[in-house]
């Protein structure tokens, strides 16, 4: 059985850092695309960040770009989350998933495995 357990999540003060963690377990293989997303309160789901299953593609939303960066262990089975120059509008829940495929697909369709979230809140 797959799990994914999100960690890292807290409040935050604006133009802070925090660094999110999924751990996975349970999967084949480490051979599959991770990403990102978050979803604020009364907000879809939106996609943030993803990475391939090397390591050698990244995507980030532009809301993120410069600021966030996307990173793997895969002798770990863990994905992280740097996030620097945190604003309010970062403030959601944050999820890790893991794809169908080796891509960082940016669509949430590409992605079969889900973790439970962990919430980031930047306070102004």
């Amino acid at each position: 059985q797959v799990q994914l357990v999100e960690s890292g999540g807290r409040l935050v003060q604006a133009g802070g850092s925090l660094r999110l963690a999924c751990a996975a377990s349970g999967l084949a293989s480490s051979n599959y695309g991770l990403g990102w997303f978050r979803q604020a309160p009364g907000k879809e789901r939106e996609f943030v960040a993803a990475i391939s299953w090397s390591a050698g593609s990244t995507n980030y939303a532009d809301s993120v770009k410069g600021r966030f960066t996307i990173s793997r262990n895969n002798a770990k089975n863990t994905m992280y989350l740097q996030m620097n120059s945190l604003k309010p509008e970062d403030t959601a829940v944050y999820y890790c998933a893991v794809g169908r495929g080796l891509l960082a697909s940016v669509t949430a369709g590409a992605y079969r495995y889900w973790g439970q979230g962990t919430q980031v809140t930047v306070s102004s």
